[in-house]
């Protein structure tokens, strides 16, 4: 790996926060429980996911892997995706680059405000094996599922659909009644989600605005999630619940969702945030900063 410390960037998109390791020239490789105790809020450096930036096999301008608090690995984060792009915008001096991610190849577009970016996140899936979900439903808008006893439970029939990783949503009439600290787990490992889910609470507030409150797989509660909010706003859609275009209103803040007629691709839209430039000492996994917030320019990830 290369001498004893490990430069970083903690990031955060709407406060679904990052610490970002550059691999291009040098790998970075660290163990689950390495991970997992580098992501612990209470002793570590603290994040929802971990991101590494490596060379792209496919070619594009970077290839982002993604590992969870936990350490699993997953295929795609939608405010991930946004803060690596506009680090790589910067880097390169560009209002577009292309992201390769387990997910495949994501867009990132600049926008009138430096912070502000916008990434295409392609085409959601609604069938029931491509979310997967663990038997077979014709209509993904509603499936048979409940949390609670049978005759009065707590949560049920939600909206499921993959938009690189598997989202449940269910509709209610206000997020904050709700225990998602209790029931996010239950719903997360259901049997019915092979591959786990994201968990959403969403109360539709009219044809172009949602409250949202995340349940994320392998993290917990989180203040954003990009990919949360791109399902919510698919699904309400889908369901006629909305129009196609809708903010998303998450407790770190707004995310605009745009589901395209034209191509049927998502585009979200949001503010990032560079925390801080930081050093991990790689035998003791502790870390100290070494640089300011943000500014307009970056020039960490080379």
């Amino acid at each position: 790996m290369g001498g004893e410390s490990i430069p970083f960037l903690k990031m955060n998109g709407l406060g679904n926060d990052f610490v970002v390791w550059d691999a291009r020239g040098e790998p970075v490789r660290l163990d689950v429980d390495e991970i997992r105790r580098i992501g612990a809020r209470d002793g570590g450096i603290g994040f929802d996911q971990m991101i590494t930036v490596e060379t792209s096999p496919a070619g594009a301008d970077a290839f982002m892997r993604i590992h969870n608090r936990d350490g699993s690995q997953v295929d795609a984060c939608g405010n991930a995706t946004r803060c690596i792009g506009r680090l790589l915008m910067e880097e390169r001096g560009v209002d577009r680059v292309t992201i390769e991610t387990n997910a495949g190849l994501l867009h990132a577009f600049a926008t009138d405000d430096p912070r502000r970016v916008s990434v295409d996140m392609g085409v959601p899936r609604f069938a029931w094996n491509e979310i997967p979900l663990a038997e077979e439903f014709h209509d993904t808008r509603a499936i048979e599922l409940q949390i609670g006893p049978i005759d009065a439970p707590i949560l049920h029939t939600p909206s499921v659909v993959n938009v690189g990783n598997p989202h449940a949503i269910f509709w209610v009439k206000d997020i904050d009644a709700y225990d998602l600290e209790r029931v996010g787990p239950l719903l997360e490992n259901h049997p019915m989600f092979p591959e786990r889910a994201n968990i959403s609470l969403a109360h539709v507030l009219s044809d172009h605005e949602i409250d949202v409150k995340v349940w994320e797989r392998g993290v917990g509660l989180t203040r954003a999630c990009g990919t949360a909010a791109c399902a919510v706003g698919v699904a309400a859609a889908r369901d006629n619940r909305t129009g196609r275009r809708v903010t998303v209103n998450l407790p770190g803040g707004p995310l605009l969702i745009e589901w395209r007629e034209a191509d049927d691709h998502i585009l979200m839209t949001g503010d990032t945030e560079i925390e801080f430039e930081g050093a991990l000492e790689r035998e003791t996994l502790t870390y100290s900063r070494t640089g300011p917030g943000d500014r307009p320019i970056l020039e960490v990830v080379k």
